[in-house]
């Protein structure tokens, strides 16, 4: 099967840094919740993010939501034809098991991944559903020892999806940004065999991700 990463996602419990701003504060009242137990999420944190690092690829949980559907609600996720990972902006990877519902309404959304970040794993009729370890994205790529890594960002080679897809083997490893703006950082371009652009236009995270799977779906089922 080939591997599907989420790199760099902005997805992160508020840092230590920012925990006691007020916004933060207050929407964590509002939660029930400490400030370091919720997302960071610029939709209510917005005053407290001004100024930080990587500022414009953090807070944006809701846009990872939408890659991870796209990713977990196809022939190919469900036929087990892919394997998903969501590596984080602050290097933690986030494994799914076989067949996992992720909750379509964010709200509920947030709070598993926060439930998550705090018990490390979710587990139903004695199933690992969900697990998050501390691991950079070099480490995840040693761990699953694709044969080629393929990047996708609006720096790389313009390709259509049509053709990128007849250069696929079943043990590569695609890799999505999963921040709002920006690009990758060095260290992960340094992995990439190949960095396609599949437009000359930026689109959204989700879009390419679905996109590009359905494409490669057609050559598995079609």
């Amino acid at each position: 099967m080939i591997s599907v990463v989420l790199a760099e996602s902005a997805l992160e419990l508020v840092p230590s840094e920012l925990k006691h701003h007020q916004s933060v504060i207050s929407h964590a009242r509002k939660l029930g919740k400490l400030s370091s137990e919720i997302l960071l999420d610029n939709s209510w944190h917005f005053a407290a993010m001004k100024g930080i690092i990587n500022e414009l690829k953090r807070g944006r949980p809701d846009l990872v939501h939408f890659s991870i559907l796209e990713a977990t609600t196809i022939p190919l996720y469900l036929k087990n034809k892919i394997k998903l990972y969501v590596h984080t902006i602050d290097d933690k990877v986030i494994y799914f098991g076989q067949n996992v519902h992720v909750p379509k309404s964010y709200h509920r959304f947030a709070g598993l991944i926060e439930k998550l970040y705090k018990e490390k794993k979710i587990i139903a009729n004695n199933e690992t559903l969900l697990e998050i370890k501390n691991k950079t994205f070099s480490e995840l790529i040693d761990e699953i020892n694709p044969s080629k890594i393929i990047g996708f960002s609006t720096k790389g080679t313009e390709n259509s999806y049509e053709k990128i897809v007849s250069e696929i083997n079943t043990d590569y490893c695609l890799v999505f940004g999963g921040f709002q703006k920006g690009h990758f950082s060095d260290s992960i371009e340094k992995k990439f065999a190949q960095m396609y652009s599949v437009g000359n236009e930026p689109f959204e995270g989700h879009t390419v991700v679905a996109r590009m799977l359905y494409e490669y779906e057609k050559t598995i089922f079609m």
